[in-house]
Order: C-alpha cells, then sequence, then structure tokens
C-alpha cells in the first residue's frame, strides 16, 4: 500500500521556493496550489500515473522537478519527439556502433566471424550485446542499481540522470515523460503494461528490469493536446488539468512578482495586461496564443535591459511583439 510522504502531505501551498539546478534544468521557482498537491497526493496514492494537460507554458514540466525536490527524489526527465520508439523510454541499443565495431574488428583481422561462444573463450567479448545497451529513464525509475551496472558496461553510455546529494535508491525517483502527444499511440499505448506491471523484459541478457526500490516511483507525463492520447492510456492515469484563468493579467503579474521580486508591479501589470490582448489577437488569427512562458520571457528582458521602472514600461511596446506575436496577420502578407 502507498504512503504518502509526509513532505507532500503537509506541502505548503502558495509559498514559492526555490528549485535547484538538475542537469541542463536551470535554477527556477515554483509555487504549488492546491489543485497541483490534490493531484500528486492521488497519484501516488493510487501508483498511477499523473498526466498534466494544458496550454505549452504553463509550468506543467516544472511541477514534476517541483514535487521530486519537495519529495527528497531523485528527478529523471525525457522530453518525447516524433522520432520517440516505445522501448526507446525501456532502453536503447546501438545496433549501428556494434555493426560499425564488427566490421572494425574485420579489418584488423580479428575474429569477430567467430561464434560469440569461441570469441567469448579467447576473451574477445568487444561485441556482446551488453557493451552496446544503455538503461532508459524507465529502467533508471525501476532500478537505479542495474541501471547504473549496465550504464557503467556499456559502450555506448546515454544520459546518467543526476541523483540529489545524500540520496540512496531506495528513497524513489520521479519521472517525467514530457510531450508525450507528440509521439505515436503506439508510445503511450507500450507504456499500459510497463506501469501496470512495474517491469519490462529486456531482450538482450535475458534481463527483466522490475521495481527493485523501497518507493515506486511517481510517474508525471505532459501533453499540449497537440495530438489526441489513446482512451485505454487516460483510463490508467490521474489527470491533472492546466488552464490559465480566465482573469489572466493579475494572475501573470502575481506569477511575475515571484520569479522576478525586484520588477516595478506597474511594470508586470502592463506586460499582463499586453498579453491578453495578444492572446485575443492569436485567437482570432486561428493561431496557438502566447501564455505563462512568453510573459516570462519578457519580464525578464525588461528587468535586463530597462534601468528602472519608466524606461522598462517604454521598452514595452517595443519588446513585446517580438514574444507575442508569432504569426503573420493577413494585411501583412505580399
Amino acid at each position: 500500500m502507498a504512503t504518502i510522504p509526509t513532505e507532500l502531505r503537509d506541502l505548503a501551498v502558495g509559498a514559492a521556493f526555490d528549485l535547484d539546478a538538475v542537469g541542463s534544468w536551470p535554477r527556477s521557482r515554483h509555487v504549488f496550489d492546491e489543485l497541483s498537491k490534490d493531484a500528486l497526493q492521488m497519484a501516488v496514492a493510487s501508483e498511477r500515473p499523473l498526466l498534466v494537460r494544458g496550454e505549452p507554458g504553463t509550468g506543467k514540466s516544472q511541477l514534476a522537478r517541483a514535487a521530486a525536490q519537495k519529495m527528497g527524489r531523485a528527478f529523471i526527465s525525457e522530453v518525447v519527439h516524433a522520432r520517440t520508439e516505445p522501448q526507446d523510454l525501456q532502453w536503447r541499443f546501438d545496433a549501428v556502433g556494434r555493426l560499425g565495431e564488427a566490421q572494425a574488428q574485420a579489418m584488423r583481422g580479428g575474429n569477430a566471424m567467430q561464434p560469440l561462444r569461441q570469441r567469448r573463450r579467447a576473451g574477445d567479448d568487444a561485441l556482446a550485446p551488453r557493451r552496446f545497451l544503455s538503461p532508459g529513464p524507465l529502467w533508471w525509475a525501476f532500478d537505479w542499481c542495474g541501471a547504473e551496472s549496465c550504464h557503467a558496461a556499456s559502450r555506448h553510455r546515454g544520459a546518467r540522470p543526476v541523483a540529489p546529494p545524500g540520496w540512496c535508491p531506495q528513497q524513489g525517483a520521479v519521472l517525467l515523460i514530457d510531450e508525450i502527444d507528440k509521439a505515436d499511440a503506439d508510445v503511450p499505448n507500450s507504456l499500459l503494461e510497463t506501469l501496470g506491471n512495474g517491469s519490462f523484459p529486456v531482450p538482450w541478457g535475458d534481463i527483466v528490469v522490475g521495481q527493485t526500490g523501497a518507493t515506486p516511483p511517481l510517474v508525471v507525463v505532459t501533453t499540449n493536446e497537440e495530438r489526441e492520447l489513446p482512451a485505454a492510456f487516460l483510463r490508467r492515469c490521474v489527470v491533472l488539468q492546466y488552464d490559465l484563468p480566465k482573469d489572466l493579467a493579475p494572475w501573470l503579474a502575481g506569477r511575475g512578482q515571484i520569479h522576478f521580486p525586484q520588477c516595478d508591479p506597474n511594470v508586470l501589470g502592463a506586460a499582463a495586461e499586453r498579453i491578453v490582448d495578444a492572446r485575443r489577437e492569436a485567437r482570432q488569427a486561428g493561431f496557438a496564443p502566447p501564455g505563462q512562458a512568453e510573459y516570462l520571457d519578457l519580464v525578464r528582458a525588461l528587468c535586463e535591459l530597462g534601468a528602472d521602472a519608466g524606461e522598462q514600461i517604454e521598452l514595452l511596446a517595443r519588446l513585446s511583439p517580438f514574444v507575442y506575436r508569432k504569426f503573420r496577420v493577413a494585411d501583412e502578407e505580399v
């Protein structure tokens, strides 16, 4: 039976806190709301993946990173793209590298054409499949120690997740599978059995990867709604919908204050008012509207380029089109 960590049960709502840099993720700030706190607790208690859906730039991915830091877990992330194959989330095999090594051995006059058993007797195991096998994010989440062993033995080493200071595998991990809607339906469908059973086989070496930690991983999946996800996958997820509020301008100004507390409230409010107009214009033109990410980019630039609030307000009109208006309207066409 799943146990809700004390850090998650007592999660402070509405209080901003600093997010440490992790791997390629820079330092940032995050604020939990009641909705995301409840969704995280539900996902941990039910041992189901948490699907976070909503507009790009609303903080869906950061939620997983923030949850990992608050719960003291390792953070593992994988961004899905159009070429992602189902097994890429489990393991990767460098077939091209193995072929290249076989050809190199043949050119050196090696024994690449001998049966594998004979080469092992001779101490020549350069083409052993395990040397070209690397663990995927699910392997790291399910069995960190086994993934580390596979990673160390592989010649084709993929990215290794960064463990928090003082962390041990028994404390568990948070796995972020980001933008799953970019992949074919085979990818979410392939996760059903893996996440349901907490295990998956690896074709080479008769390996079965299973959950070995005392704490099952929390899997957070995000979607920007670019493609409909399979119904069977949705049924097995806890779903959190991230919607921007109808009264958007003051909400964005509040977010800006969290990330840039030194910025003048008038500047934050003016930048937020402009995005409301830009979103309306984008929708009328049939394009995706700008959101929180674009707003924060603009405020960051204003803080860097403007010496004071007056100068930042003057810069606002010149700089906002670069981040708020990313489409070409009909009357500009030639």
